[in-house]
């Protein structure tokens, strides 16, 4: 009940005690009330710290904001913070392995860490008694120590390596997040860019029935078998190159020997080099042709990039709201606790003066009906308390179960404070800010990147396939020979046969071979070294050349997979627009509610110095016996309620300030947090935005209806 509906109540009273027995309980009722005046004032002068009257509550409000912000960070002019590092660059899998000096290095896997669930060390460093007391920054790092979501985005960055290193190699990248356009599916002739080395050896013995000595050159009278002996080892190297031409060098070598006595070798040696280079001069001629999947994996990496870059803003964001919302769900139980004081204490002094008859049973009432409901918002703000503590132990440890952590009280160990101006100069500004920092937009600019690489990939799959081979091969022969010396003699010889063996005649007349029969005075040797030397020596070579053209007629395929890849191009470039005004939307409601908690501080700020001007007022006019106990308490209930409501205007502001951060693209730069490159140690950002150049605005903030952006050229990226 208001001061002002007592006064009425009691003003109401004095008009109706006309009769004696209501003036003689008049008078005994007032006596009454002045001796337990006299009590009630020597009580609050004796006891000035009870909760009822407190002159100061327990929370103590921040200085007012000045215009001009003040640094808030003494390092700032000396040592410069270290940043958080988010181990992204920790590995890099876009190498193979070298060759040298370890040849078998490209034939073991590679070695990567075990999965880590367990918490940081440094959260259990920070436990005391079964107390974590943190910081806001502590929060922060210990959030992107511990995020799952930090663990499970970190994979994607070192996935688009793989992707770049399969690229090198000639294969199809896979994709990463799905987001992104993972391979090209131009239908371009492929091209394994990993040298392959091809190795073949046999041996083998063969014993081959003769029908016909004389063609098989065993010379036999008789029916009787070849037995020969081969041994084989061939060597190919095949290669492709990003300008559309395939090499391939294949060595040969055969041993052989046979039971034939007519061979000039036995056994011999025969060895060829064959060199073959085949050119497509259409379609997959080029660099970027065939690096095209190598432009969209390097692109994706950039983008895998900016998707752990987002992944991080929303952590750091969720971390920070979920800290000061246990701030103020802790300071919200003291003000609800001594909102249950206050009416706790009302409702007992009430009932005091209802014994004693000074006061009606409605009041009584009333203050009873006022402690239970402040009982029941106490109740509330204690499960409040309890809930966003869980919200914010789970953000900072991967296992909130742990033994070590399940029991533990989170005390945040800073209060919200009025921060200094971060807003841009203009909504402009801020906007121009969010389009070159905004880690989705720069995703979006890639995605039109390598939609762009799509459609120039898609161009040249239209052309037909033309390929222009040459051949170059060198042979060597060489083997153990006779030496034949003088005395050589002519004899009839044997009778020459058909192929069925029936001896041929001319007129009658059977036809023979004659055999020269030669004495053998030695043997001469020669191997391996002699036929290659036969090869490089160019004894026996061979040239050819070629043209191949495969002309489809219609060529529907190409012509569909390149009217997708444009009506890709034109698709994402619409939603990078539609993304941008998102973009500006977002900033436009962030920067109005930073501006509006501003306002809502600097006025709950100045309400509650006004009612504790009040209070003061109120418990000088009690001292002085111009006021009531009633009045007293009133007046500090309001003071307690008007803190609450400055203690949640300031989170709000705080809040706020961490959303408008992650609006504009701030939120790891003003939290210390790095992305670095695992080459140069710094975050790439490239040309991606129009009207941007290395995260810095140029020009003027172009128009929300301005057409759809261009891609840019991928020219400098081959």
């Amino acid at each position: 009940m208001t001061s002002f509906g007592v006064t009425a109540m009691r003003s109401i009273k004095n008009l109706t005690a006309n009769t004696p027995r209501q003036r003689a309980r008049k008078s005994v009722a007032q006596a009454a009330r002045s001796i337990l005046a006299a009590v009630l004032t020597v009580i609050l002068i004796g006891a000035p710290a009870s909760p009822a009257f407190a002159q100061q509550p327990q929370y103590q409000p921040p200085p007012a904001p000045t215009s001009q912000p003040t640094p808030t960070n003494t390092q700032e002019t000396t040592t410069p913070p270290i940043p958080v590092s988010l181990g992204v660059s920790k590995y890099h899998y876009d190498n193979s392995p070298r060759v040298f000096p370890n040849l078998i290095a490209p034939y073991i896997p590679t070695s990567i860490p075990p999965v880590s669930l367990t918490n940081s060390p440094r959260l259990d460093q920070l436990v005391h008694d079964n107390k974590l007391e943190i910081t806001l920054q502590d929060a922060v790092e210990l959030a992107l120590e511990n995020s799952l979501d930090i663990a499970v985005a970190r994979y994607n960055p070192w996935t688009a390596d793989t992707n770049i290193l399969r690229a090198k190699g000639g294969g199809q990248p896979l994709g990463t997040s799905g987001a992104e356009i993972g391979q090209s599916q131009a239908n371009i002739p492929f091209l394994n860019l990993d040298p392959i080395l091809t190795a073949n050896t046999s041996v083998s013995t063969n014993t081959t029935p003769i029908n016909n000595p004389f063609i098989s050159g065993t010379g036999a009278a008789s029916a009787s078998g070849l037995e020969s002996h081969s041994t084989i080892f061939d060597a190919q190297y095949t290669e492709g190159f990003t300008s559309g031409t395939t090499v391939t060098a294949a060595w040969s070598n055969t041993r052989s020997s046979s039971s034939s006595a007519v061979n000039f070798f036995n056994p011999a040696i025969q060895s060829s080099l064959t060199i073959t280079a085949s050119q497509q001069l259409l379609n997959g001629f080029g660099f970027f042709a065939n690096r095209r999947n190598i432009l969209i994996s390097q692109n994706n990496r950039k983008l895998a990039d900016f998707v752990f870059a987002q992944q991080a803003i929303t952590t750091v964001t969720s971390a920070i709201t979920a800290y000061w919302e246990l701030v103020f769900a802790r300071e919200n139980v003291k003000v609800q606790q001594q909102a249950t004081t206050v009416s706790e204490k009302l409702y007992n002094d009430n009932k005091k003066q209802l014994e004693i008859g000074t006061m009606a049973p409605l009041d009584v009432t009333r203050a009873e009906s006022e402690l239970a409901t402040d009982k029941q918002n106490l109740i509330v703000a204690q499960t409040t308390k309890l809930q966003d503590e869980q919200v914010l132990k789970n953000a900072i440890s991967k296992d909130p179960l742990a033994p070590n952590m399940i029991n533990v009280e989170i005390i945040p160990t800073e209060l919200p404070t009025v921060p200094p101006t971060i807003e841009a100069a203009s909504f402009e500004d801020a906007i121009r800010e969010a389009f070159a920092k905004r880690p989705e937009l720069q995703q979006q600019a890639i995605n039109v990147m390598n939609a762009d690489v799509e459609v120039r990939a898609t161009k040249n799959a239209l052309l037909p396939l033309l390929s222009l081979t040459a051949q170059y091969s060198s042979q060597g022969l060489a083997g153990n020979s006779a030496i034949l010396g003088p005395g050589t003699t002519v004899s009839s010889g044997v009778p020459i046969v058909d192929a069925n063996g029936n001896p041929i005649s001319v007129n009658g007349v059977p036809v023979f071979q004659s055999t020269t029969n030669t004495p053998v005075i030695g043997s001469q040797q020669q191997g391996f070294t002699t036929a290659q030397s036969q090869i490089f020596h160019n004894n026996f070579p061979s040239y050819s050349a070629g043209l191949n053209l495969q002309l489809p007629i219609r060529n529907r395929t190409a012509q569909a997979d390149n009217i997708r890849a444009i009506l890709t191009e034109r698709q994402i470039a619409t939603q990078l627009q539609q993304m941008k005004n998102a973009a500006l939307l977002d900033v436009r409601n962030t920067y109005i509610a930073l501006q509006q908690d501003r306002a809502r501080v600097e006025a709950a700020s100045e309400a509650r110095k006004l009612q504790q001007e009040t209070f003061d007022a109120e418990q000088k006019k009690y001292q002085l016996g111009a006021s009531t106990v009633y009045n007293v308490i009133l007046t500090q209930r309001d003071l307690i309620s008007a803190q609450g409501t400055e203690l949640r205007a300031l989170a709000d502001l705080v809040e706020a300030k961490a959303n408008y951060d992650r609006a504009v693209g701030r939120t790891l730069e003003v939290n210390r947090v790095t992305i670095a490159n695992s080459r140069t140690g710094e975050f790439e950002r490239d040309t991606l935005i129009p009207g941007t150049l290395h995260g810095q605005v140029v020009g003027t903030l172009p128009a929300a209806s301005a057409a759809p952006p261009t891609a840019p050229s991928t020219e400098g990226h081959r």
